[in-house]
């Protein structure tokens, strides 16, 4: 008989796990009679748990009672950035609906602690993984890797692995926006971005570089930034665009940190310098309170992470293989005016 090799260490459904060659959530399918898993399996697990004298801690207690103790794994590249608190708003939603829990980790848009904050949370016997990826580099959430635990991203496509996704229509609506700034007569627009190791990096510069070539303009990269999102050094690379001989008349953020390092950086220019228009990505709180006119390209962030985590159960709760499965979530313009 199977016995666990630390009495002092509580056993978890990992280790459950490891010792039959299956994935944690076999396992917790089989202690809540979900389906998804076959009966010899099921029977399989339920044995080893009991040869194992599988204590009942409180996620024990939750499986067996069908509680909320379901666990769902959030990673997120930046808590100080509103967009990841309103995902993890929706996400939350979705989860409390399946009777399930949250935990939160972030990664500071570093792959080396993505890929420990995953491992810990595995560790912790999440059921389930929504992840905002750090980078290009996937290959840590590979099924294989993760046990065959089902992962969704949020906001950036798969690369290289086989999974669900939800992104945000970060071409159409960085490329409305620059649209929109050419329509008024704007032909020096300059492009506060984000790094092109991200995908929202690369998708946004592509949708202003996209409406700059459908203009007849090329790319000046005296007007182009691309550093991390970052309010202090997007004012500090406005402030650097706006001192050039020929400083753009109007300026694109790719986010929201980015739109308030670039309100900064306008609030301190001189009247005599001329008026410089502003849109940017992502809606910020009291737009309608601001000193000039912005436009935003507005979406959802909370409907990214509801799609995100039902993406999640209905993999999870699926009794026949799934494709991986991509939803978008459109964007939309919308104009601020000058408070009055």
């Amino acid at each position: 008989m199977s016995t666990h090799s630390d009495p002092a260490s509580p056993l978890t459904m990992r280790d459950v796990a490891e010792r039959l060659g299956v994935s944690t959530m076999t396992v917790s399918r089989a202690l809540r009679g979900q389906p998804g898993i076959g009966e010899a399996t099921r029977k399989r697990v339920l044995a080893e748990v009991a040869a194992l004298g599988y204590r009942p801690n409180k996620l024990a207690r939750g499986l067996r009672s069908g509680g909320p103790s379901e666990l769902i794994g959030l990673v997120v590249t930046n808590l100080g950035n509103p967009f990841y608190s309103r995902l993890a708003v929706g996400v939350e939603e979705v989860c409390v609906r399946y009777g399930a829990r949250v935990m939160l980790g972030s990664t500071s848009e570093d792959p080396g602690v993505e890929r420990d904050v995953v491992t810990d949370l595995l560790e912790r016997g999440v059921d389930g993984l929504v992840v905002v990826p750090a980078s290009h580099d996937q290959g840590h959430l590979a099924g294989e890797r993760l046990r065959d635990t089902p992962v969704v991203l949020a906001a950036a496509p798969p690369m290289g692995i086989e999974v669900d996704c939800v992104l945000v229509d970060d071409v159409g609506g960085t490329r409305a926006a620059c649209r929109e700034l050419l329509d008024r007569g704007h032909r020096r627009i300059g492009f506060l971005g984000l790094p092109p190791s991200l995908w929202t990096g690369s998708e946004r510069f592509r949708g202003y570089a996209l409406a700059l070539e459908e203009a007849g303009i090329a790319v000046d990269e005296r007007y182009v930034s691309r550093e991390r999102g970052d309010s202090v050094l997007a004012e500090r690379a406005a402030r650097a665009m706006l001192a050039l001989p020929d400083p753009p008349t109007a300026l694109l953020a790719a986010n929201n940190r980015n739109t308030v390092g670039v309100l900064r950086a306008l609030r301190d220019r001189p009247e005599d310098k001329g008026p410089v228009a502003l849109a940017g990505f992502d809606d910020i709180e009291l737009a309608d309170m601001l000193y000039l006119p912005l436009t935003v390209v507005s979406y959802d962030a909370a409907e990214v992470g509801r799609a995100a985590a039902s993406l999640l159960f209905e993999r999870q709760r699926s009794t026949v293989p799934l494709q991986p499965r991509r939803r978008t979530i459109a964007t939309t313009l919308v104009d601020h005016p000058v408070s009055r």
